[in-house]
């Protein structure tokens, strides 16, 4: 009779249980993403009214009282997300050289399935992606003003895996 490791007992129940299809069952507008550190969460929200932007979620550094603000604006032919995170923007009327001290991170997000196709970023009401790309926005955190004792400590990875679904 063979014998079985905790291992063996771990693959043989998560191939007899079929996983989840987290994507399939959540919109974009409620989907939670985390890094492989579970340092940070990347939380859509519904956009509401806002029309200049197609999106909109909130950054949190776990562990710490540190929330950024981001948004997602389409470009002209819908086939590319441009984004960004800003972390302790000014009320009311800003300058340029207000929203540019205050921005964290700018660039295009690029979703992705498991399988590593790479698509943009889906829209409010359509099926959540999988994982997300920032490039560039773990160097990018540790050169703003998120970084630092009792803010972002840990080096982000560039991509965020889908982990829920607000209600």
């Amino acid at each position: 009779m063979a014998r079985f490791t905790p291992v063996h007992w771990a693959m043989m129940a998560f191939t007899a249980i079929p996983a989840p299809a987290l994507a399939d069952e959540c919109v974009q507008e409620k989907a939670i993403y985390g890094d492989m550190d579970d340092a940070y969460e990347l939380r859509f929200e519904p956009v509401g009214a806002e029309m200049a932007v197609s999106n909109k979620f909130k950054f949190a550094v776990r562990n710490t009282p540190v929330v950024a603000d981001g948004v997602v604006m389409r470009s002209d032919d819908l086939l590319h997300a441009n984004g960004m995170i800003m972390f302790n923007c000014p009320e009311g009327d800003v300058t340029g050289a207000d929203l540019r001290a205050c921005t964290v991170w700018q660039g295009m997000i690029y979703a992705s399935d498991l399988t590593g196709n790479i698509s943009a970023l889906p829209a409010e009401g359509a099926g959540a992606a999988e994982r997300l790309f920032l490039p560039a926005l773990g160097p990018s955190i540790r050169e703003s003003s998120m970084w630092g004792a009792g803010k972002a400590t840990i080096a982000l990875w560039d991509v965020l895996t889908l982990k829920g679904c607000s209600e």
